[in-house]
């Protein structure tokens, strides 16, 4: 109780501190990329932007940007190398995009040459659309990671191919993104055959280790604790056997077999990964058998490769060495 009315006292002194205007100066104060969505993103740290809408097989309606260019490229003509990247959970394509542009793997991808692509998973805030559904019906949202390789990926990737003209790119992927690309390669060889190759940061199949503390912070729910729990690699357990048949037409999820993935990988961890934890990365290594390249950042947590300062310099650089090596 003494805490509750400590909160309650202080909301209203700050109410009676702050006038209405001084709000509004504060929000002004806020860096205005807060309020942008990707397109208004790129374009406000100078690059080229260009957004497009892709409809999977099955309905969804996904947001694809591209950043074409560098900002010192704009007169350069010819080809790019092309890359796809794939955001985690609880996330969007802005993702790439959120420090200073000097630090960021989107906008550093472009000025090294490369042509940017970045996709939205179906049901975040810029993929929430149907060609008949809508999203506030409940047959919406009956979908997991398992659609988003077999359906969203697929239909982002023959866009871009048929968009660019180019057979094959590059996959960054982190967390979530990870696991997409591990289901659609080690399913989908035609797929996985446009694929130069993959890299998997803070990459997950299951979490048989994660710390207690993550899975409480982000207040995780039980089925998708319940799924990456599991020692074997699983496509998601709709709750009972007779939903379980309704979708994959047996009792119990099919396993995904990743040793069929034969796309050339590098894979990063992070030892002070809540989520993935090094004994689980462990778990996964001798599975992939086409890896080309494994590095453990000891002092590095889950987000850390996505957000962390030094990100450029330890990993995005070897990202970028790799990709002129596997071209």
């Amino acid at each position: 109780m003494p805490m509750m009315w400590l909160f309650l006292t202080t909301t209203c002194l700050i109410h009676e501190t702050l006038s209405v205007s001084e709000l509004f100066d504060l929000e002004n104060e806020v860096n205005p990329e807060v309020w942008m969505n990707t397109s208004e993103i790129i374009i406000y740290n100078g690059y080229p932007s260009e957004e497009y809408e892709v409809t999977t097989a099955d309905g969804y309606i996904l947001t694809l940007n591209r950043i074409p260019h560098g900002r010192a490229q704009a007169g350069l003509t010819g080809t790019r190398p092309v890359v796809y990247m794939q955001h985690a959970l609880f996330a969007d394509n802005a993702y790439w995009l959120e420090n200073f542009a000097n630090g960021s793997l989107g906008f550093l991808l472009a000025d090294a040459g490369y042509d940017v692509w970045m996709g939205n998973s179906r049901g975040n805030t810029w993929s929430r659309r149907h060609k008949t559904l809508s999203a506030n019906e409940e047959k919406f949202w009956a979908f997991s990671f398992d659609e988003m390789a077999k359906y969203d990926l697929p239909g982002i990737i023959d866009f871009i191919v048929n968009k660019t003209g180019q057979e094959k790119l590059y996959f960054i992927g982190h967390s979530l993104g990870t696991t997409i690309g591990f289901i659609a390669f080690s399913t989908m060889p035609e797929l996985a055959q446009r694929i130069k190759m993959n890299f998997a940061m803070g990459p997950v199949i299951s979490f048989k280790y994660p710390t207690s503390i993550f899975t409480s912070f982000f207040l995780l729910p039980n089925s998708i604790i319940k799924l990456y729990r599991s020692d074997e690699f699983r496509a998601y357990d709709w709750g009972s056997e007779a939903e379980n048949m309704n979708h994959y037409n047996q009792s119990r999820p099919p396993i995904y077999d990743l040793t069929a993935m034969k796309v050339p990988t590098a894979i990063w961890a992070g030892g002070h990964d809540a989520l993935i934890t090094p004994q689980d990365v462990a778990r996964i290594l001798p599975q992939v058998t086409n890896l080309r390249y494994f590095k453990l950042f000891p002092d590095w947590n889950h987000f850390d490769f996505v957000w962390g300062l030094d990100a450029p310099q330890r990993l995005y650089s070897k990202i970028i060495g790799l990709m002129r090596e596997y071209l």
